[in-house]
């Protein structure tokens, strides 16, 4: 085989192994958006924080029942972000701690989670906005 033929066939391979490449790129990214893959960058957050689960669940009771979560919050709540409603603002992944991370983005807009535990104690979180 010549230098020739063997620079074209390897021209063609490179060729073909980048073609592939954004083919499968393409194919698991169109995957990704079917299967409504969470893709959201930014949630906006309330939070309640209590010692107990006990306490979470008791409160997620009265908010279930009509409850106010940002006068709760006020009331209850053992964050300085009580005073506020329990509203933290917009955080992204990696900035909270895993447990509430992963409950803050996989609870829908409008919901409250069920209680989440992490080192801090027990969280009722209420997601405003996702984007």
């Amino acid at each position: 085989m010549t230098k020739t033929k063997i620079l074209v066939l390897y021209s063609k391979l490179v060729l073909f192994s980048a073609l592939l490449l954004c083919f499968c790129y393409n194919a698991e990214a169109d995957e990704y958006q079917r299967n409504g893959e969470n893709m959201t960058q930014q949630v906006r957050a309330e939070h309640i924080l209590v010692q107990t689960e006990d306490q979470a669940k008791k409160l997620k009771s009265q908010i279930e029942e009509g409850a106010s979560f940002e006068e709760l919050a006020k009331e209850y709540s053992q964050c300085p972000s009580g005073a506020s409603g329990g509203d933290l603002g917009y955080f992204t992944r990696g900035q909270m701690v895993q447990p509430f991370e992963n409950a803050a983005f996989d609870t829908e807009t409008g919901k409250v989670s069920d209680p989440v535990q992490t080192q801090f104690g027990w969280h009722l979180i209420k997601v405003i906005d996702k984007k």
